[in-house]
């Protein structure tokens, strides 16, 4: 049901002249979805406040609620056509009234943790783009269908949104950005093997992925979680921040939808912050991020950092550091280039995670690992608070070209996973003494002794699927364009 309400979803907003890509369509469902668990949500608290003879205040005043304006109901419980705006009424109430009135709330909120404060920046943030009032109409009425009320019901609607979240990958404006495979970050987590009461931190979240895959983590490996437990995991563990508008509103939408009521994430600029002002009480135990490369950050971002650079994925990995606890565990995705530049920030980087943290892995991703980013990656594991002394390394070779038709997938990394618990060494894995590094670069260039990379030749038939994919793609646009002339 929920899968066929999505489609239909999609199908609607393709015909709406103000959408015009799967980023476009992610964030219209987002916000609807938002408002519809909002309702959701204040039912079941109103029926708990009942059950224990209290009364609840709702969050939302009565003209703003989705049974207001959205689905008012008849006696039968159906959509009270005759009562429901649609059309110019429609457009003018959400865009005019609704949004105002939801991104007020960002002023009167008690704190940024706080529900209100993430419907205000949430509304503040994003906008309509939804311009027919007749099409807004035919997509209410499906997401009106979507319940959030069982675990069921929830774990379909976050598969839903991941996949929709997943479709953004080669989307355009820099749709790439939101989405890290969800494989790799599974083996990042099962390598940092995060417990009930640690609290794990996310300063590029992004879609919240990694949040969201260490919550289903920590569910899994604590099946029988005590009420005190729960909460913890409700409001002390996760947290996250994210620069761009709608990763965030995404972020948000996708850690609700996985069962995390009002999420830690603030939308903000993680680099604006001096590292001289983070404090012990600033720190986590765990650190696992996919910062953005490629970046190039102003010159007073940089005073914020010891190690000045433009190149934003250094700048995070100096935050990293600093903002993880003495003992802390960290995966951090970054381009496999960081391991040999040569630049006086590369080296200095470099020298300053060995001596202050000890880099236990190294794990060689593949090209393609990224669909569409067109660069190779590498993820670097560290414990601070002791100096490296040895590094292991592990080339993952997945014995085939990967791309959009044929992705990463959590069979991959077995291997690694299971060689990492002991460092075991094969011809894909092997260990590095830090004393047989160069004292002058600090270079931890990929060198497998066993052979190193070899060349792999696709064959013609792959070479042929994906011209033939790419031409389908390329059809899909310029038939979309036809549409808008």
């Amino acid at each position: 049901m929920f899968e066929q309400a999505f489609k239909n979803i999609d199908d609607v907003l393709w015909k709406d002249a103000g959408c015009t890509s799967e980023l476009d369509y992610t964030e219209q469902t987002s916000w609807l979805l938002f408002l519809k668990y909002l309702d959701a949500l204040e039912h079941d608290k109103a029926t708990e406040a009942a059950l224990d003879g209290r009364k609840y205040t709702h969050i939302l005043d009565a003209p703003y609620r989705w049974e207001s304006w959205a689905a008012p109901k008849d006696k039968s419980g159906q959509i009270d056509h005759n009562n429901a705006l649609t059309g110019d009424d429609l457009i003018q109430f959400v865009n005019g009234k609704l949004f105002p009135y939801l991104h007020g709330f960002k002023a009167k909120a008690t704190g940024p943790n706080t529900l209100e404060y993430k419907i205000g920046e949430i509304f503040g943030e994003i906008k309509n783009r939804i311009q027919s009032g007749y099409n807004l109409r035919d997509i209410i009425d499906p997401i009106d269908g979507l319940r959030f009320q069982s675990q069921t019901e929830k774990h379909e609607l976050s598969h839903l949104y991941e996949a929709k979240i997943k479709n953004m990958g080669n989307a355009g404006r820099n749709g790439g950005e939101y989405y890290t495979p969800r494989p790799l970050e599974r083996a990042i987590i099962h390598v940092l093997k995060p417990r009930i009461g640690e609290s794990i931190y996310d300063g590029a979240s992004g879609s919240c992925g990694f949040l969201c895959e260490s919550y289903i983590y920590l569910k899994e490996t604590n099946p029988n979680l005590t009420t005190a437990q729960a909460r913890i995991l409700q409001e002390r563990t996760f947290y996250g921040k994210e620069k761009k508008s709608l990763a965030y509103v995404i972020g948000v939408m996708n850690m609700i939808l996985h069962g995390i009521e009002a999420p830690n994430i603030i939308h903000t600029n993680t680099l604006t912050e001096n590292l001289a002002d983070i404090q012990d009480k600033d720190r986590y135990d765990i650190v696992e991020a996919n910062p953005p490369f490629g970046g190039k950050e102003r010159k007073e971002v940089q005073q914020n950092f010891p190690i000045r650079t433009g190149e934003t994925a250094f700048l995070f990995l100096q935050h990293f550091i600093k903002i993880l606890k003495a003992g802390g565990r960290a995966g951090i995705v970054i381009k496999n280039t960081f391991l040999s530049n040569t630049d006086n920030a590369s080296v200095s980087l470099r020298q300053k995670l060995l001596e202050e943290c000890n880099l236990h892995t190294v794990l060689d991703c593949p090209g393609g690992t990224f669909i569409g980013a067109g660069v190779k990656t590498v993820v670097l594991f560290f414990e601070k608070g002791t100096k490296t002394r040895k590094v292991w390394f592990y080339q993952l070779d997945p014995g085939r070209n990967m791309g959009k038709t044929n992705p990463l997938n959590d069979a991959d990394l077995s291997d690694f996973i299971d060689r990492q618990r002991t460092f075991a060494e094969s011809p894909k894995s092997w260990s590095v003494d830090v004393a047989a590094i160069d004292p002058k670069t600090f270079d931890l260039s990929v060198k497998n002794p066993s052979g190193g990379e070899e060349i792999a030749h696709r064959s013609p038939q792959e070479i042929m699927d994906e011209i033939a994919a790419l031409d389908a793609e390329s059809a899909e646009v310029l038939a979309g364009i036809r549409r808008l002339l």
